[in-house]
């Protein structure tokens, strides 16, 4: 009988440390405005914490992967993006540089990321994970190349021509800008993306845009 109390009392303390765990690192809204909603959490090893935005827009989902695919659009539409290009492009993947913007007295960041996109053929949601691949061309003079970065933007159609779209990333800027200054400026990068975004993807360019292999809702 002792030895099933001692079972269940370590299963209970168990269960309490993984929901103890579960709530540190949950997400937790941080600003909500113009239909946009982000939100951020502690992430694991790393003193920098994970974004996210959910927001919506009625279009279709070949305007938004055309926008996102659009890379020398950036600067219009992407938070403290000064320059991006496609650097390489296959059947799957698609790799780009992109610089950002810091501000002083620290210097310019930039990145390499390549990008696979996916759809599923029974939701119709649209997937784009972007990976870090800081090595694929050399470092760029004055800036200092992020090596710690990830995103994903989750396309969900919905009823009446609606899209949700949420958009996941973790940034680690490296070198001396402080995690505290970071973490505390990072919710307007997420924010002024997505409200510039929803007004973009609005642009004739991009509604009439048809990308190969996007199937759209009926």
């Amino acid at each position: 009988m002792m030895h099933k109390l001692h079972l269940l009392l370590l299963a209970f303390i168990i269960s309490f440390a993984c929901f103890s765990q579960d709530k540190k690192n949950e997400w937790q809204l941080k600003k909500s405005e113009e239909g946009i909603n982000v939100y951020s959490r502690k992430t694991e090893n790393s003193s920098y914490r994970e974004l996210k935005s959910v927001f919506y827009v009625k279009t279709s989902l070949s305007s938004i992967v055309a926008l996102i695919h659009d890379w020398e659009s950036y600067p219009n539409w992407v938070y403290k993006c000064g320059k991006c290009y496609k650097l390489k492009a296959s059947k799957d993947t698609i790799t780009h540089y992109q610089n950002v913007v810091a501000p002083w007295p620290f210097e310019n960041r930039d990145f390499v990321s390549s990008t696979v996109l996916s759809q599923s053929k029974i939701t119709n949601i649209v997937t784009i994970n972007a990976f870090n691949n800081p090595k694929f061309i050399p470092e760029v003079e004055s800036h200092h190349r992020i090596t710690e970065m990830r995103a994903t933007w989750t396309i969900i159609p919905l009823k009446g021509g609606n899209v949700q779209i949420n958009y996941q990333l973790f940034v680690n800027p490296g070198g001396s800008i402080p995690a505290a200054l970071v973490n505390m400026a990072a919710v307007a990068g997420p924010y002024e993306t997505a409200l510039h975004l929803k007004e973009w993807v609005m642009k004739k360019k991009y509604q009439e845009a048809v990308v190969p292999g996007i199937k759209e809702p009926k």
